[in-house]
């Protein structure tokens, strides 16, 4: 069924780009990201998240894991790798922190995306869940959620993404 709903939800969005009244927006996220690199983001939100990034120019695509904060075309759990609009569904199973890889693909030498990170409410949360329950059964603490620290995290990365790509065209200047 998650399979469908995923394949119904792509269909939707390209029509007419609207989303679905149950999906709450907690972020977006704009970047550039050079050919053959990667920007890292972190999620630490709980539940039910959809990532919806759009290339806005050049191609990039979307790794996701939740055993590695830095997933890559090598390391992913989650994968969307089209030309144009990219959507995961990260489950509320996922342990947090999840990490989330943007490539810029090589086809083009930068790449400029915007992804909307959403919330499905949807899901039906179990109203006797004090916290989350890892995959082998152990508690874990439900952390709030800190859009400053998201916002930071997103500003960082992207700080990193431009200083290399800065540092790169000095090094080809000079060299």
């Amino acid at each position: 069924m998650v399979g469908r709903w995923r394949q119904c939800a792509i269909c939707c969005l390209e029509k007419d780009d609207s989303f679905p009244e149950e999906w709450v927006l907690l972020h977006v996220v704009q970047g550039h990201i050079g050919a053959g690199n990667y920007s890292y983001l972190r999620l630490n939100h709980d539940g039910r998240i959809i990532l919806h990034m759009q290339s806005l120019k050049g191609d990039a695509d979307l790794y996701v894991s939740d055993k590695t904060l830095h997933p890559s075309f090598d390391t992913y759990k989650l994968q969307s790798a089209t030309c144009g609009q990219d959507v995961v569904v990260v489950p509320g199973d996922f342990t947090r922190p999840v990490g989330i890889g943007i490539y810029g693909h090589p086809s083009h030498q930068e790449s400029e995306f915007e992804m909307r990170v959403f919330y499905d409410q949807t899901v039906p949360q179990d109203p006797f869940d004090k916290g989350s329950y890892n995959s082998e059964g152990v508690h874990k603490e439900k952390k709030s959620a800190h859009a400053s620290e998201d916002e930071f995290q997103e500003e960082e990365s992207i700080f990193w993404t431009i200083l290399i790509g800065l540092l790169k065209i000095i090094l080809e200047i000079l060299f």
